[in-house]
């Protein structure tokens, strides 16, 4: 195995370029980049001469412990996926830090990130975890984030709810393929706290499957513009949000009508049993005048009367629509006249004109 030292540093040829007359320790302090991935090594010594270090590449190698990186204030850049770590520390000091790379460790836990206030961006899916067990989120680590973290990316790491995610109220983008996500509600929830993400990828999780996945989704996040993969059109939005305003506000409409029927039961039994069955001479003014005469508004409470009138109007309509329909099939075979009405037989009407 391998350990990464100033010496290693110092014998690489393609790390340090520098005149033959300029001291190495010189050099070492001027590196604002070092790459050493894919190098087999399994510990960070003691590099704190490369003071100066912005972007450190330390990704598939066999290192087991974060340690020795406290004196890089300058580091903005961390690659660390893809090896053996199990616990995040000892990166407070790293003030500056923008972007951390974790995936593919062994890490069970997201802690111990207080103190990086400018942390944008946090990599830490596909961790190698026991079986039946979970990416866990230490609530101290997602409060430090909260205003800072971006960009974030958890994917295939069995995670079953985002709910506690919430915090991150600057949140922009959010990888969270193949987990365990199952209620879409959860989903919506928290779409409705993140008023800045524009990329959500949830491909291979089971709300996938979920009635009207995607209209929902599109529907509660206005800021949504690629969701698994897929642009979303703001025509397609549009459309969405009117169905839904629609779709809403006929529903209030027949909350509204229960509920007038609940109040006043007795008008609406009246206008259901209004329709009497009118003779042929009654025009249908006449009908309506005495419709109006029946009832009187003058104690109902405030605004109820135009919602009562309303009803009433309507269940006219029919009534009227009713009678016309009797009228006209009595017209064409009199033995469906309206009962009561004694329609005389032809052999009758024989008799009486002679």
């Amino acid at each position: 195995m391998v350990r990464l030292t100033v010496d290693l540093i110092a014998r690489s040829k393609n790390r340090i370029k520098s005149q033959r007359e300029e001291p190495v320790v010189q050099c070492l302090k001027k590196l604002t980049h070092l790459n050493f991935s894919n190098r087999n090594i399994d510990y960070i010594d003691d590099i704190s001469l490369c003071k100066n270090l912005n972007v450190l590449y330390l990704y598939d190698n066999s290192i087991t412990q974060i340690h020795n990186l406290e004196f890089a204030s300058n580091l903005t850049h961390l690659y660390l996926q893809n090896n053996y770590i199990s616990c995040i520390e000892n990166l407070t000091a790293l003030k500056k830090l923008q972007k951390l790379y974790l995936s593919g460790n062994y890490i069970t836990v997201i802690e111990g990130l207080e103190g990086l206030e400018v942390l944008r961006e946090l990599h830490v899916d596909s961790q190698r975890l026991p079986s039946g067990e979970k990416l866990l989120f230490d609530p101290r680590t997602l409060q430090s984030l909260a205003k800072s973290l971006l960009v974030l990316t958890i994917s295939n790491n069995n995670i079953d709810e985002l709910r506690e995610l919430a915090i991150l109220e600057n949140l922009t983008q959010l990888e969270a393929v193949d987990n365990k996500l199952n209620y879409i509600e959860d989903l919506e929830f928290i779409l409705s706290k993140w008023n800045k993400l524009w990329k959500l990828d949830l491909r291979g999780n089971p709300v996938c499957h979920s009635t009207k996945y995607r209209d929902r989704l599109i529907i509660i996040s206005k800021t949504l513009e690629i969701l698994d993969g897929k642009e979303i059109q703001e025509m397609a939005r549009q459309f969405l949000m009117n169905w839904k305003a629609s779709k809403e506000a006929k529903k209030k409409m027949k909350e509204a009508v229960i509920n007038d029927q609940f109040l006043y039961p007795h008008l609406c039994e009246c206008s259901s049993a209004s329709i009497s069955l009118i003779p042929e001479h009654c025009n249908h003014s006449s009908f309506l005048s005495r419709e109006n005469s029946k009832y009187s508004f003058g104690s109902l409470p405030p605004g109820h009367q135009n919602k009562i009138e309303t009803i009433l109007r309507t269940q006219r309509r029919r009534n009227i629509s009713v009678v016309d329909e009797i009228r006209q099939l009595t017209l064409k075979n009199p033995q469906h006249s309206l009962p009561g009405q004694k329609v005389s037989e032809p052999h009758h009407l024989s008799q009486v004109a002679h």
